[in-house]
């Protein structure tokens, strides 16, 4: 196919001026976003922005936080708008309940999570506890077009190796429950808690990854297929294949750089797996090591080298998946766009590094929050 479209969902925290406290007010943000001014008085532009936010946010298991989704782009100039678009939206419905939004992939500050009101989350909440009822976390998750479930299945067998990558250019979650939890992205390591998360091994057809979750289903385990929470998976709901493992990046930059190298890793392997080449079989237990490097250092210190298994430095990982995808860049035309900008995280670091930066400068979470929900939206 040509250039695959590449779209962007993002969870936010909804926060309080000046504590940073998560607020559980995201059904009074949502009603917010969908009402405007179009009485008497009102204009037609403020209508269309109440529809553009009604299309743009959704709700999440708990009530302190908000889904965002882009439209489909398949150039990065577009996605970047898109996502700055997005979080604008969510920005001025939360103002209009007096909250914040954060792009924050767990709360710096300690805070009780509450289900949000939804026949489904209750239910999960009843049937997984503390797994469900502590789980506020937010990621970033990459939908990248494919032309067939054959095609979503040839390359998810492909790219498992190269996605823990991801997860250390996006982490941004090092704070959990008011301290530093010694790790990059805690968000990974809550997450892992779902039955169902994390890394899989080749499938080989799409028949035997159709089989595998109506098999978890039939478990008893799930409630439905909503909550196959594999690091990737098909889409249920677009033809797309949709790249989980990410935190929601603080930088929108930053989720235009794990969208392009998502989309390129797709387009590689289904390359691959038209040529013929057969999947690597690499076990889990290593898939699984890899995931948990790059969420305990992120960016600063070694990653698990997808070629070896072995350790090397963050940066020599990084570029190696660049050149992984090198071909796929070119192709889009986004190689200049994504090697600035993985050098600019480089250079500056991730969102864990920021917060980091923020606490060690300040000495108040609070500010952390503040800081952050600055540069969610600035």
């Amino acid at each position: 196919m040509g250039l695959r479209s590449v779209g962007v969902e993002e969870e936010l925290l909804l926060v309080e001026p000046g504590t940073g406290q998560p607020r559980a007010v995201a059904g009074t943000v949502l009603q917010a976003a969908g009402q405007a001014d179009t009485g008497p008085g009102g204009s037609a532009g403020a209508g269309a922005a109440a529809h553009d936010a009604r299309q743009v946010l959704g709700s999440e298991l708990q009530a302190q936080q908000l889904e965002t989704h882009t439209r489909p782009c398949r150039g990065l100039d577009d996605l970047g708008r898109e996502i700055r678009r997005c979080r604008a939206l969510a920005a001025q419905a939360a103002g209009r309940a007096r909250v914040q939004v954060a792009a924050l992939a767990t709360s710096p500050v300690a805070v009780e999570p509450e289900v949000a009101g939804i026949s489904r989350y209750q239910k999960m909440a009843d049937a997984f506890g503390l797994t469900a009822s502590e789980q506020l976390t937010c990621g970033c998750h990459v939908h990248v077009e494919i032309v067939s479930p054959e095609e979503g299945i040839a390359a998810l067998d492909r790219i498992g190796p190269w996605l823990a990558i991801l997860l250390a250019l996006s982490a941004n979650s090092p704070f959990w429950h008011g301290r530093d939890s010694a790790y990059a992205s805690f968000r990974y390591q809550a997450w892992g808690r779902w039955p169902s998360s994390g890394p899989t091994v080749a499938f080989g057809s799409i028949q035997a990854y159709q089989q595998t979750v109506r098999q978890m289903v039939q478990s008893g385990t799930l409630l439905d297929t909503g909550m196959v929470y594999f690091d990737a998976r098909l889409s249920e709901r677009y033809p797309t294949l949709e790249i989980r493992i990410a935190d929601v990046c603080l930088h929108a930059e930053d989720a235009v750089l794990i969208a392009a190298l998502a989309r390129a890793l797709v387009h590689t392997a289904a390359g691959a797996w038209r040529q013929g080449q057969p999947a690597r079989q690499v076990r889990a237990e290593l898939l699984r090591l890899a995931a948990w490097r790059a969420s305990r250092s992120g960016m600063d210190d070694v990653l698990l080298n997808p070629a070896t298994a072995l350790p090397d430095q963050a940066a020599a990982v990084a570029h190696l998946l660049l050149e992984h995808v090198n071909d796929a860049l070119a192709d889009a035309g986004d190689t200049e766009t994504v090697t600035d900008l993985l050098t600019a995280v480089l250079r500056r670091g991730n969102g864990a590094a920021f917060q980091r930066n923020t606490y060690r400068r300040t000495g108040n979470l609070p500010e952390v929050v503040s800081r952050a929900a600055a540069a969610t939206t600035p």
